[in-house]
């Protein structure tokens, strides 16, 4: 288009970049999975082939954006993490890619763990949104946020299934049953009905997933600055070791401090470090 009389058109694109400095969260949901859920007959209150499908997804992403620092899903969800430094695509076009490469790893992966079902039209696809946090404790928020939520959920998922598959009760008659109680009485259903201890669930069901690089950098903490690569060779240096950590998936409690105080450079700072 360029040095064309059609050039002009180019005035109505507009700059689309994220603010700099903000520890920036990319959020991924499934489109339309309740009645792909339903289509490909997952197993109720949760089905672990497609959780550990997620997962896969969730790590090849971070995998092939190592700006990415940490990783949270449940459910058909996923939050992914790029660092307050990061200058990945100018902070633009972050939704997209981050959903599209979910989306397509999904789809490449569903033969490893449904390889007796195949996966036909409509194809799985996820949708994406950005949003921005300007301090680290804000983020460490809205992960809280999200593990919070997963085990809302799950505890109504777990309940609300027991009493249809095991139970007899319809879903009507379930839902209503359960609108306005408590942890404690779903707790209560659980147990004395049908047996069901729930702190005896399994965790990846509770407290869902989380996955980070296992990079240790004991000197840093996240009050003590990372001082960034000085030139182009050694943050390529810095990239490649990213690249070549382990990615490490755990289902653990991160709203407590504990996770974050033995990994601290997960979300320690960074400066620019100037020659001198």
């Amino acid at each position: 288009m360029a040095n064309s009389e059609f050039e002009y058109v180019r005035k109505h694109e507009q700059w689309d970049g994220l603010a700099p400095d903000n520890w920036i969260v990319v959020r991924i949901d499934g489109r339309g999975f309740s009645k792909f859920t339903k289509k490909h007959d997952f197993a109720k209150p949760n089905d672990r082939r497609a959780i550990d499908l997620m997962n896969a997804a969730a790590t090849e992403v971070m995998r092939q954006l190592v700006d990415v620092v940490i990783a949270y899903g449940q459910s058909d969800e996923y939050s992914f993490v790029f660092h307050e430094s990061t200058t990945l695509f100018e902070h633009s076009k972050l939704a997209t890619t981050v959903a599209t490469t979910f989306s397509v790893e999904y789809a490449l992966q569903w033969p490893t763990y449904f390889p007796d079902q195949l996966l036909t039209r409509p194809y799985p696809t996820f949708d994406g949104r950005c949003v921005l946090y300007p301090k680290r404790s804000i983020l460490r928020d809205y992960l809280s946020w999200r593990q919070a939520d997963c085990h809302i959920n799950n505890l109504y998922n777990t309940t609300f299934w027991a009493m249809v598959l095991q139970g007899g009760q319809s879903a009507t008659e379930a839902e209503l049953e359960l609108k306005g109680t408590l942890a404690a009485d779903k707790n209560e259903i659980l147990f004395s009905r049908f047996g069901i201890n729930y702190n005896n669930e399994l965790e990846i069901y509770k407290k869902g997933s989380v996955i980070y690089r296992d990079v240790s950098l004991s000197s840093s903490s996240p009050e003590t600055p990372i001082q960034e690569p000085r030139s182009k060779t050694q943050a390529d240096k810095e990239r490649k070791k990213k690249q070549k950590a382990a990615l490490v998936v755990e289902h653990v409690d991160i709203i407590k401090d504990t996770f974050w105080d033995i990994r601290p450079w997960i979300l320690a700072s960074k400066i620019s470090r100037k020659p001198r």
